[in-house]
């Protein structure tokens, strides 16, 4: 059935579904996604609701529905396509305007493009190849610790730990300098906030493509031992290096290797420093920790916009058609506290098994760089913790601020204390 099809379809379907005025909505608490969103997953999995940023798209809820939406090869990840939602206000002018001198980026292409682009760096982020990235983890997260150790009993952690493991982690695994890392921390923030003006948010994102061709076509004159440079040598030996498809590669892995993971350590140590028994426990018995990561992974679900896609064909989700060039959204927050898959999905388990979860996606396009982001959260809080056992919140949890209006959730300052 369609929900726009009065003689098939309930009323309550339709865009005031579940509550919800226009999608997606900010994220107030930090420890659960809207409530809506729990009632839209219960009543109405498949909705097609009003954008943010204009026009509509269906709003997919369930776990099952979300992995078919993100598994099936009639759903574009495209979008330059007309129909792909829009997570924040943008007029078709300036949408189109945005792609001008841009390269899709690997997160953006669908097959046969995009199988062949991912192929050249899946290696890179194998399970196997970032085992043998533990010691530089290791190392960045000490390097910070030990600043932290050696100041003031205090610090922000956002800004003290969690921007600087994840940027210096991927600046040196893509080769990029780690000097200029307050440079695109602060444009990739601006581009993930769904109050920015569109204008800006594309005038950050072309900084930092064009701070990107600089390092990349210094890696073409000089190359090292980093990904960049082994994909220019692998494109070189396959025929000549295309310039713009490595900036662009470098572009998607940069951003979000150190948006996401920035996010996840802060709000990760929220959850540890709320929950003391659980920490109590970790800290007892670190061998824990991989099992804990992925349910913080589950439990957080910082990522909300790179799961939108656009049908190419009728596909049918959960009974519902969705016709060819409607867009759909696959809502990995409901997803994840879906309770046909989670039992008790509101409680911070640390012993569950939350392997199924859909933080990095599904399908094709899963997260390449999933393993190095489990590492990272895996070594920065096992060492946090056993590094300063006296970590303690600064202040009352309602008094943080929240990145609510983030198509990447998380928050914009940890204060603690030791």
């Amino acid at each position: 059935m369609r929900a726009d099809d009065e003689s098939a379809a309930p009323a309550s379907s339709g865009p005031a579904a579940a509550g919800v005025d226009a999608f997606p909505l900010p994220r107030r608490c930090p420890f659960s996604p809207p409530p809506e969103y729990a009632r839209l997953r219960a009543e109405h999995p498949v909705a097609r609701l009003p954008m943010l940023g204009g026009d509509a798209a269906w709003v997919v809820s369930r776990h099952a529905d979300v992995r078919q939406v993100l598994s099936d090869p009639r759903m574009s990840a495209d979008r330059r396509r007309p129909g792909f939602p829009k997570f924040a206000p943008t007029t078709e002018s300036q949408r189109q305007a945005s792609f001008v001198n841009f390269r899709p980026p690997l997160n953006w292409m669908d097959p046969p493009e995009h199988g062949t682009a991912r192929r050249q760096i899946v290696d890179e982020f194998s399970a196997q190849r970032v085992r043998q990235l533990r010691p530089l983890v290791e190392r960045v997260v000490d390097t910070h610790l030990d600043a932290l150790a050696a100041g003031p009993p205090g610090a922000d952690l956002v800004a003290a730990f969690g921007y600087p493991v994840s940027s210096q982690v991927i600046c040196e695994v893509l080769g990029v300098p780690y000097a200029d890392h307050e440079f695109f921390e602060r444009r990739s923030t601006q581009m993930f906030r769904r109050s920015t003006p569109a204008e800006e948010r594309a005038r950050c994102a072309r900084e930092i493509r064009d701070f990107l061709d600089g390092v990349v076509t210094e890696k073409e004159r000089r190359p090292g031992d980093d990904v960049l440079s082994r994909l220019l040598s692998r494109q070189r030996a396959a025929g000549g290096p295309d310039h713009e498809a490595v900036v662009s590669m470098a572009f998607v892995l940069l951003v979000a290797g150190h948006v996401t993971t920035s996010n996840m350590i802060a709000l990760s140590v929220l959850a540890l420093l709320t929950h003391p028994a659980r920490l109590a426990r970790l800290r007892a018995q670190p061998e824990r920790f991989p099992t804990a990561v992925e349910e913080l992974l589950r439990y957080f679900t910082v990522v909300e916009a790179a799961t939108a896609r656009t049908a190419t064909a009728d596909v049918e989700i959960g009974g519902v058609t969705i016709r060819a060039g409607e867009g759909v959204v696959a809502l990995g927050q409901a997803a994840n506290r879906d309770p046909a898959v989670f039992e008790r999905p509101d409680e911070f388990d640390p012993d569950r098994d939350a392997r199924a979860h859909l933080a990095f996606g599904h399908g094709r396009h899963i997260c390449p760089g999933q393993h190095l982001a489990r590492l990272e959260l895996e070594v920065a809080l096992g060492r946090l913790v056993r590094r300063l056992p006296g970590l303690r919140l600064a202040v009352a949890v309602d008094d943080l601020s929240l990145k609510e209006d983030g198509n990447i959730f998380g928050l914009y300052a940890l204060p603690v204390a030791w």
